[in-house]
C-alpha cells in the first residue's frame, strides 16, 4: 500500500501536498535526524511528539506556547539529546549542529533554536512557505 502511495507522491511539490503526506515527509525527515544524532556518537529520547488542541491552549495559557502549533498536526517533534557521555543537553547551542542537520533536509523544515523563543529541541516542518507557524 505505502509503495503506491510513495510512487504517486511529488514530493518536490510541497504547496499541494495533502496534510497526511506532509506528516508522513516529517517521519521520514525525523527518522534521518535521530540516525544522524546517532552517527555523531550523541543519543535521543523523545520529548513531545503529538499535542492535543486541549494541551495546546493551556500551555498558550501559560505562555509556553502557541495554541495552533504544528504539534498538533503532527508535524513537530521534541527531543531530548544526549553527549557522548550520557550528559543531558539542555542549551540550544548544544543542538545547533542537529539544527542546521534538520533545516538542510527540507525547506520547510524549522528548527527551535532559530526561533525569537530559543527552543533548541523542538524540530518542525511548516505547513507551507508562507505559513506563519514554525
Amino acid at each position: 500500500m505505502l509503495g503506491k502511495f510513495f510512487k504517486r507522491t511529488n514530493w518536490n511539490n510541497r504547496e499541494n501536498m495533502k496534510l497526511s503526506e506532509k506528516q508522513i515527509l516529517f517521519a521520514q525527515n525525523s527518522l534521518k535526524l535521530m540516525s544522524y544524532i546517532f552517527s555523531e556518537g550523541y543519543s535521543w529520547t523523545y520529548g513531545e511528539a503529538y499535542r492535543t488542541p486541549e494541551q495546546a491552549a493551556i500551555y498558550a495559557e501559560k505562555g509556553i506556547g502557541i495554541e495552533n502549533c504544528l504539534h498538533c498536526k503532527r508535524l513537530a517533534i521534541d527531543l531530548n539529546i544526549f553527549s557522548p557521555e550520557g550528559e543531558y543537553l539542555t542549551r540550544t547551542e548544544d543542538y545547533q549542529k542537529f539544527g542546521r542537520y534538520w533545516e538542510g533536509l527540507n525547506p520547510l523544515n524549522r528548527w527551535g533554536g532559530n526561533f525569537p523563543k530559543k527552543d533548541g529541541n523542538h524540530f518542525s516542518m511548516k505547513e507551507s512557505e508562507d505559513s506563519p507557524y514554525a
